[in-house]
Protein backbone atom coordinates (compact mmCIF):
# COMPACT_ATOMS: atom_id res chain seq x y z
CA UNK A 1 0.00 0.00 0.00
CA UNK A 2 1.35 3.42 -0.96
CA UNK A 3 2.13 5.83 1.87
CA UNK A 4 -0.73 8.36 2.16
CA UNK A 5 -0.07 12.05 1.62
CA UNK A 6 0.07 13.74 5.03
CA UNK A 7 1.00 17.22 3.80
CA UNK A 8 -1.62 19.88 3.12
CA UNK A 9 -2.27 23.58 3.69
CA UNK A 10 -4.68 24.46 6.48
CA UNK A 11 -7.06 26.60 4.41
CA UNK A 12 -8.90 26.13 1.14
CA UNK A 13 -7.17 29.10 -0.51
CA UNK A 14 -3.76 28.10 -1.85
CA UNK A 15 -2.26 31.52 -1.12
CA UNK A 16 -3.03 34.19 1.50
CA UNK A 17 -4.64 37.50 0.60
CA UNK A 18 -2.73 40.78 0.44
CA UNK A 19 -2.84 42.76 3.74
CA UNK A 20 -3.47 39.56 5.67
CA UNK A 21 -1.31 38.65 8.68
CA UNK A 22 0.15 35.14 8.46
CA UNK A 23 2.33 33.00 10.70
CA UNK A 24 5.81 32.30 9.40
CA UNK A 25 8.99 30.55 10.46
CA UNK A 26 12.34 32.00 9.42
CA UNK A 27 14.37 29.49 7.37
CA UNK A 28 17.47 31.41 6.28
CA UNK A 29 19.02 34.87 6.01
CA UNK A 30 20.22 35.98 2.56
CA UNK A 31 21.88 39.13 1.16
CA UNK A 32 18.62 41.01 0.59
CA UNK A 33 16.35 39.55 3.22
CA UNK A 34 15.05 36.50 5.02
CA UNK A 35 13.47 33.44 3.46
CA UNK A 36 10.54 32.12 5.47
CA UNK A 37 7.93 29.34 5.41
CA UNK A 38 4.22 30.17 5.67
CA UNK A 39 3.16 27.63 8.28
CA UNK A 40 -0.56 27.81 7.48
CA UNK A 41 0.03 27.26 3.75
CA UNK A 42 2.00 23.98 3.85
CA UNK A 43 5.31 25.81 4.27
CA UNK A 44 5.02 27.79 1.04
CA UNK A 45 8.11 30.00 0.73
CA UNK A 46 7.99 33.75 1.22
CA UNK A 47 10.53 36.53 1.64
CA UNK A 48 10.94 39.51 3.97
CA UNK A 49 13.23 42.19 2.53
CA UNK A 50 15.49 43.86 5.07
CA UNK A 51 13.70 47.15 4.36
CA UNK A 52 10.51 45.53 5.69
CA UNK A 53 11.99 44.38 8.99
CA UNK A 54 11.63 47.59 10.99
CA UNK A 55 10.42 51.19 10.73
CA UNK A 56 13.63 52.26 12.45
CA UNK A 57 17.16 52.25 11.09
CA UNK A 58 18.51 48.70 11.17
CA UNK A 59 21.70 48.44 13.20
CA UNK A 60 21.71 44.67 13.56
CA UNK A 61 19.66 42.26 11.45
CA UNK A 62 20.21 39.49 13.98
CA UNK A 63 18.43 41.51 16.64
CA UNK A 64 15.32 41.76 14.47
CA UNK A 65 15.02 38.33 12.92
CA UNK A 66 16.49 34.93 13.76
CA UNK A 67 16.48 31.60 11.96
CA UNK A 68 13.86 29.30 13.47
CA UNK A 69 11.74 32.08 14.96
CA UNK A 70 7.96 31.84 14.50
CA UNK A 71 6.00 35.10 14.31
CA UNK A 72 3.19 36.92 12.43
CA UNK A 73 3.98 39.12 9.42
CA UNK A 74 1.93 41.05 6.86
CA UNK A 75 1.42 39.92 3.24
CA UNK A 76 2.50 42.66 0.79
CA UNK A 77 2.36 40.94 -2.63
CA UNK A 78 1.34 37.53 -3.97
CA UNK A 79 2.44 36.36 -7.41
CA UNK A 80 0.34 33.21 -7.83
CA UNK A 81 1.85 32.36 -11.22
CA UNK A 82 5.44 32.37 -9.98
CA UNK A 83 4.60 31.47 -6.39
CA UNK A 84 6.36 34.55 -4.97
CA UNK A 85 5.09 36.01 -1.70
CA UNK A 86 6.54 39.24 -0.30
CA UNK A 87 6.06 39.85 3.40
CA UNK A 88 6.61 42.63 5.93
CA UNK A 89 7.41 42.53 9.60
CA UNK A 90 7.34 46.29 10.16
CA UNK A 91 3.79 46.79 8.83
CA UNK A 92 2.04 44.27 11.07
CA UNK A 93 0.17 45.93 13.98
CA UNK A 94 -0.38 44.64 17.52
CA UNK A 95 -4.01 43.97 16.63
CA UNK A 96 -2.94 42.01 13.53
CA UNK A 97 -0.50 40.00 15.64
CA UNK A 98 -3.15 39.05 18.18
CA UNK A 99 -5.69 38.10 15.52
CA UNK A 100 -3.11 36.04 13.61
CA UNK A 101 -1.89 34.20 16.71
CA UNK A 102 -5.43 33.31 17.79
CA UNK A 103 -6.32 32.02 14.32
CA UNK A 104 -3.07 30.09 13.96
CA UNK A 105 -3.40 28.37 17.35
CA UNK A 106 -6.90 27.20 16.43
CA UNK A 107 -5.84 26.14 12.93
CA UNK A 108 -2.79 24.29 14.27
CA UNK A 109 -4.97 22.24 16.63
CA UNK A 110 -7.44 21.42 13.83
CA UNK A 111 -4.56 20.47 11.54
CA UNK A 112 -2.99 18.23 14.17
CA UNK A 113 -6.27 16.35 14.67
CA UNK A 114 -6.91 16.00 10.93
CA UNK A 115 -3.36 14.79 10.28
CA UNK A 116 -3.56 12.24 13.08
CA UNK A 117 -6.81 10.82 11.68
CA UNK A 118 -5.31 10.66 8.17
CA UNK A 119 -2.19 8.92 9.44
CA UNK A 120 -4.12 6.46 11.63
CA UNK A 121 -6.49 5.43 8.84
CA UNK A 122 -3.93 5.73 6.00
CA UNK A 123 -5.97 8.43 4.26
CA UNK A 124 -4.91 11.35 2.09
CA UNK A 125 -4.87 14.46 4.30
CA UNK A 126 -5.96 16.76 1.49
CA UNK A 127 -8.97 14.53 0.80
CA UNK A 128 -9.97 14.89 4.45
CA UNK A 129 -9.73 18.65 4.15
CA UNK A 130 -11.70 18.69 0.88
CA UNK A 131 -14.53 16.58 2.30
CA UNK A 132 -14.54 17.64 5.96
CA UNK A 133 -12.14 20.42 7.00
CA UNK A 134 -12.75 23.12 4.39
CA UNK A 135 -16.55 22.69 4.29
CA UNK A 136 -16.53 23.21 8.08
CA UNK A 137 -14.37 26.33 7.67
CA UNK A 138 -16.94 27.69 5.22
CA UNK A 139 -19.95 26.87 7.38
CA UNK A 140 -18.63 27.80 10.83
CA UNK A 141 -16.07 30.49 9.98
CA UNK A 142 -13.37 28.22 11.40
CA UNK A 143 -13.26 24.44 11.72
CA UNK A 144 -12.23 24.90 15.36
CA UNK A 145 -15.72 26.23 16.13
CA UNK A 146 -17.25 23.18 14.43
CA UNK A 147 -14.99 20.86 16.43
CA UNK A 148 -16.18 22.47 19.68
CA UNK A 149 -19.78 21.59 18.78
CA UNK A 150 -18.69 18.16 17.62
CA UNK A 151 -17.45 17.28 21.13
CA UNK A 152 -21.06 16.94 22.34
CA UNK A 153 -23.10 16.62 19.13
CA UNK A 154 -21.10 15.06 16.27
CA UNK A 155 -24.13 14.19 14.13
CA UNK A 156 -25.28 17.81 13.84
CA UNK A 157 -21.85 18.79 12.50
CA UNK A 158 -20.92 15.84 10.32
CA UNK A 159 -24.36 14.65 9.23
CA UNK A 160 -24.85 17.43 6.69
CA UNK A 161 -21.50 16.89 4.93
CA UNK A 162 -21.73 15.14 1.56
CA UNK A 163 -19.48 14.38 -1.38
CA UNK A 164 -20.03 13.33 -4.98
CA UNK A 165 -18.82 10.04 -6.41
CA UNK A 166 -18.98 8.84 -9.99
CA UNK A 167 -20.24 5.35 -10.77
CA UNK A 168 -21.12 3.37 -13.86
CA UNK A 169 -24.86 2.79 -14.01
CA UNK A 170 -26.73 -0.34 -15.19
CA UNK A 171 -26.83 1.10 -18.71
CA UNK A 172 -23.08 1.51 -18.76
CA UNK A 173 -23.30 5.29 -18.46
CA UNK A 174 -21.32 7.19 -15.81
CA UNK A 175 -23.54 8.76 -13.16
CA UNK A 176 -22.83 11.06 -10.22
CA UNK A 177 -24.13 10.07 -6.81
CA UNK A 178 -24.19 12.11 -3.60
CA UNK A 179 -23.07 10.18 -0.52
CA UNK A 180 -22.16 11.11 3.09
CA UNK A 181 -18.71 12.71 3.22
CA UNK A 182 -17.80 10.96 6.45
CA UNK A 183 -17.72 7.20 6.82
CA UNK A 184 -18.41 5.62 10.21
CA UNK A 185 -14.72 4.72 10.52
CA UNK A 186 -13.58 8.29 9.88
CA UNK A 187 -16.32 9.67 12.12
CA UNK A 188 -15.29 7.44 15.01
CA UNK A 189 -11.61 8.34 14.69
CA UNK A 190 -12.36 12.06 14.30
CA UNK A 191 -14.73 12.22 17.28
CA UNK A 192 -12.31 10.25 19.46
CA UNK A 193 -9.41 12.58 18.67
CA UNK A 194 -11.44 15.76 19.03
CA UNK A 195 -12.85 14.70 22.39
CA UNK A 196 -9.40 13.76 23.63
CA UNK A 197 -7.83 17.04 22.50
CA UNK A 198 -10.66 19.54 22.97
CA UNK A 199 -12.75 18.46 25.96
CA UNK A 200 -12.35 21.45 28.29
CA UNK A 201 -10.42 20.87 31.49
CA UNK A 202 -11.27 22.71 34.73
CA UNK A 203 -8.89 25.57 35.45
CA UNK A 204 -7.80 26.65 38.89
CA UNK A 205 -8.63 30.16 40.08
CA UNK A 206 -6.74 31.47 43.10
CA UNK A 207 -6.68 34.56 45.31
CA UNK A 208 -4.13 35.34 48.05
CA UNK A 209 -5.33 37.17 51.16
CA UNK A 210 -4.07 38.29 54.54
CA UNK A 211 -6.57 37.71 57.35
CA UNK A 212 -6.18 39.05 60.91
CA UNK A 213 -8.30 39.44 64.02
CA UNK A 214 -6.77 40.65 67.31
CA UNK A 215 -10.01 40.56 69.32
CA UNK A 216 -10.87 38.06 72.02
CA UNK A 217 -11.72 34.72 70.40
CA UNK A 218 -10.05 35.95 67.21
CA UNK A 219 -9.58 32.40 65.93
CA UNK A 220 -13.30 31.76 66.29
CA UNK A 221 -14.09 34.89 64.28
CA UNK A 222 -11.61 33.87 61.58
CA UNK A 223 -13.26 30.46 61.35
CA UNK A 224 -16.63 32.13 60.92
CA UNK A 225 -15.28 34.40 58.16
CA UNK A 226 -13.82 31.39 56.39
CA UNK A 227 -17.11 29.53 56.51
CA UNK A 228 -18.80 32.54 54.92
CA UNK A 229 -16.19 32.56 52.18
CA UNK A 230 -16.61 28.86 51.45
CA UNK A 231 -20.40 29.26 51.48
CA UNK A 232 -20.07 31.68 48.53
CA UNK A 233 -19.12 28.72 46.33
CA UNK A 234 -21.47 26.37 44.53
CA UNK A 235 -21.39 22.91 42.94
CA UNK A 236 -19.79 24.27 39.76
CA UNK A 237 -17.29 26.49 41.62
CA UNK A 238 -16.63 25.16 45.14
CA UNK A 239 -14.51 27.52 47.23
CA UNK A 240 -11.72 26.18 49.44
CA UNK A 241 -9.35 28.02 51.78
CA UNK A 242 -5.84 26.99 52.73
CA UNK A 243 -3.64 28.45 55.43
CA UNK A 244 -0.18 29.20 54.03
CA UNK A 245 1.32 30.71 57.20
CA UNK A 246 -0.45 33.12 59.55
CA UNK A 247 -1.80 35.52 58.46
CA UNK A 248 -1.57 34.41 54.80
CA UNK A 249 -4.30 32.31 53.18
CA UNK A 250 -5.25 31.28 49.65
CA UNK A 251 -8.76 30.89 48.27
CA UNK A 252 -9.17 28.51 45.35
CA UNK A 253 -11.83 27.12 43.07
CA UNK A 254 -11.85 24.86 39.98
CA UNK A 255 -14.13 25.75 37.09
CA UNK A 256 -14.60 25.46 33.33
CA UNK A 257 -15.60 29.14 33.18
CA UNK A 258 -12.76 31.49 34.09
CA UNK A 259 -14.98 34.56 34.46
CA UNK A 260 -17.41 32.70 36.69
CA UNK A 261 -14.56 31.40 38.86
CA UNK A 262 -13.13 34.90 39.35
CA UNK A 263 -16.61 36.25 40.15
CA UNK A 264 -17.20 33.53 42.78
CA UNK A 265 -13.86 34.21 44.49
CA UNK A 266 -14.59 37.95 44.47
CA UNK A 267 -17.90 37.22 46.20
CA UNK A 268 -16.14 34.91 48.69
CA UNK A 269 -13.67 37.67 49.56
CA UNK A 270 -16.52 40.16 50.08
CA UNK A 271 -18.37 37.72 52.37
CA UNK A 272 -15.18 37.00 54.33
CA UNK A 273 -14.37 40.72 54.63
CA UNK A 274 -17.83 41.67 55.88
CA UNK A 275 -17.76 38.95 58.53
CA UNK A 276 -14.28 39.63 59.88
CA UNK A 277 -14.81 43.40 59.96
CA UNK A 278 -17.84 42.91 62.24
CA UNK A 279 -15.35 41.67 64.80
CA UNK A 280 -12.85 44.47 64.10
CA UNK A 281 -10.65 42.15 62.07
CA UNK A 282 -9.06 42.96 58.72
CA UNK A 283 -8.75 41.29 55.35
CA UNK A 284 -6.20 42.49 52.79
CA UNK A 285 -6.17 41.12 49.23
CA UNK A 286 -2.54 40.39 48.38
CA UNK A 287 -3.27 38.88 44.95
CA UNK A 288 -6.65 39.29 43.24
CA UNK A 289 -8.45 36.21 41.84
CA UNK A 290 -6.73 34.95 38.68
CA UNK A 291 -6.19 31.72 36.76
CA UNK A 292 -3.05 29.91 37.86
CA UNK A 293 -0.90 27.32 36.13
CA UNK A 294 0.44 24.01 37.39
CA UNK A 295 3.77 25.76 37.88
CA UNK A 296 2.15 28.35 40.18
CA UNK A 297 0.47 25.55 42.11
CA UNK A 298 3.72 23.67 42.47
CA UNK A 299 5.52 26.76 43.74
CA UNK A 300 2.81 27.33 46.37
CA UNK A 301 3.02 23.70 47.52
CA UNK A 302 6.80 23.92 47.79
CA UNK A 303 6.54 27.19 49.72
CA UNK A 304 4.03 25.70 52.16
CA UNK A 305 6.21 22.61 52.65
CA UNK A 306 9.22 24.82 53.41
CA UNK A 307 7.23 26.81 55.97
CA UNK A 308 6.10 23.60 57.68
CA UNK A 309 9.70 22.33 57.76
CA UNK A 310 10.97 25.62 59.19
CA UNK A 311 8.24 25.48 61.83
CA UNK A 312 9.17 21.91 62.82
CA UNK A 313 12.80 22.91 63.34
CA UNK A 314 11.79 25.37 66.07
CA UNK A 315 11.07 23.73 69.43
CA UNK A 316 7.86 24.95 71.00
CA UNK A 317 9.39 24.64 74.49
CA UNK A 318 12.31 26.94 73.87
CA UNK A 319 12.21 30.31 75.60
CA UNK A 320 12.29 33.15 73.16
CA UNK A 321 13.17 35.73 75.80
CA UNK A 322 10.28 37.87 74.67
CA UNK A 323 6.58 37.61 75.25
CA UNK A 324 4.96 36.43 72.03
CA UNK A 325 2.14 38.51 70.70
CA UNK A 326 -1.16 36.64 70.44
CA UNK A 327 -2.50 37.59 67.05
CA UNK A 328 -5.50 35.36 67.34
CA UNK A 329 -4.41 33.25 64.37
CA UNK A 330 -3.32 29.97 65.96
CA UNK A 331 -4.00 26.64 64.32
CA UNK A 332 -7.13 26.99 62.25
CA UNK A 333 -9.51 24.12 61.60
CA UNK A 334 -12.98 24.61 60.21
CA UNK A 335 -15.30 21.69 60.84
CA UNK A 336 -12.52 19.17 61.17
CA UNK A 337 -10.18 20.88 58.73
CA UNK A 338 -12.18 20.76 55.48
CA UNK A 339 -10.35 22.87 53.00
CA UNK A 340 -7.87 24.13 55.60
CA UNK A 341 -4.22 23.21 55.94
CA UNK A 342 -2.96 23.68 59.46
Amino acid sequence: MATPNLECRMYEAKYPEVDMAVMIQVKSIADMGAYVSLLEYNNTEGMILFSELSRRRIRSVSSLIKVGKIEPVMVLRVDKERGYIDLSKRRVSEEDIQTCEERYNKSKLVHSIMRHVAETLSLDLEDLYVNIGWPLYRKYGHAFEAFKVLVTDPDSVLGSLTREIKEVGPDGQEVTRVVPAVTEEVKEALVKNIRRRMTPQPMKIRADIELKCFQFDGVVHIKEAMRKAEAAGNDDCPVKIKLVAPPLYVLTTHTLDKDQGIKILDEAIVACTETIEKHKGKLVVKEAPRAVSERDDKMLTEHMAKLRMDNEEISGDEESGEEEEDTGMGDVDIDGGAGIIE
